[in-house]
């Protein structure tokens, strides 16, 4: 599971009547991404989808997030933040570095 399964779960968990297009340009991903991202949701069963009418009269579905897609929706998000604040860590310490370097060469 990647980001784009986090952000699929996300919106879905917004707004469960996003068709793949909407989901799509939402997400600025591929038709075919979001078609493949939530055929690998709904095949984990983290998704669900259920066929409704929608007002143009073409029958849609709407993704409904089951309990085990709540679930893996808080763990990605847990461990992107985890991931996240790695990443932040580790840039103050470069740019700390690198501060350090300035304040050396202005010193010369």
């Amino acid at each position: 599971m990647d980001e784009h399964h986090l952000k699929t779960l996300k919106e879905l968990s917004k707004d469960s009547a996003l068709s793949q297009r909407d989901l799509s340009k939402r997400l600025g991903l591929s038709l075919g991404r979001v078609n493949y991202v939530l055929n690998a949701l709904l095949d984990k069963g983290l998704v669900k989808a259920e066929r409704f009418k929608n007002s143009k009269n073409k029958l849609a579905y709407m993704y409904h997030l089951t309990p085990e897609g709540i679930i893996e929706k808080m763990e990605l998000t847990y461990h992107f933040l985890q991931r996240k604040k790695k990443d932040y860590d580790s840039l103050g310490m470069e740019i700390e570095e690198l501060r350090r370097e300035l304040e050396i060469e202005a010193g010369e």
